[in-house]
């Protein structure tokens, strides 16, 4: 019963910090970019049930309660790939990895339009998605078996990798653009990883 307890304890905090992102998100979509402002967080604490001192003792900004959801997918990638079996080739690895932790399920339009084109979250958004950067190349250089201190090929290539989901999120919500945010991200993806290295 014991051992359960930090399990436990781990998934209460992240479900209470899931449910403040998400009143944050909504309540963010509500008001409109040019409303942000009107987003309050004793309004977020109430929305997600919580008092706003349970909110500040998970979030430092407003910004940061909205963008939540991303950073905390980010922070998953270089797991992600951890999973993918060993003889997969790097390439098709990431690309697998990446499409399954972004795609599962498909990111809501309105949530990902608020975050990624309204200026007073552009340089949280930023963060959320760079946060990919050092698992993925911790992952890629355990993969590849090189050394992240001496080779740039696992940092160069989840900074690529980060990227290229920035991209395929503003693509995806072009105007005119019908296809799936996998489709989207395959696309991107394939652009920076044609032939990985493997080495």
């Amino acid at each position: 019963m014991n051992d359960d307890a930090p399990d436990l304890r781990t998934r209460n905090k992240q479900a209470t910090r899931t449910a403040i992102g998400d009143a944050a998100l909504r309540l963010a979509i509500e008001q409109g970019p040019n409303g942000l402002a009107l987003v309050r967080v004793h309004d977020i604490a109430t929305t997600a049930g919580v008092s706003p001192r349970t909110y500040n003792n998970y979030f430092s900004s407003r910004e940061e309660a909205i963008c939540s959801f991303q950073a905390d997918r980010s922070r998953k990638v270089g797991q992600a790939l951890r999973s993918r079996p060993d003889d997969e080739p790097l390439d098709q690895a990431v690309i697998a990895a990446v499409i399954e932790l972004y795609t599962n399920p498909e990111p809501d339009q309105a949530g990902l339009r608020m975050i990624m084109l309204t200026p007073e979250l552009e340089g949280e958004a930023l963060k959320a998605f760079t946060m990919a950067e050092g698992p993925l190349a911790e992952a890629i250089a355990a993969r590849t078996g090189t050394d992240p201190e001496r080779d740039l090929f696992p940092a160069v290539t989840a900074a690529a990798v980060a990227g290229a989901i920035r991209v395929a999120g503003r693509h995806w919500l072009a105007a005119g653009n019908t296809a799936s945010f996998a489709a989207t991200l395959r696309d991107a993806l394939t652009c920076v990883l044609p032939t990985a290295k493997q080495t």
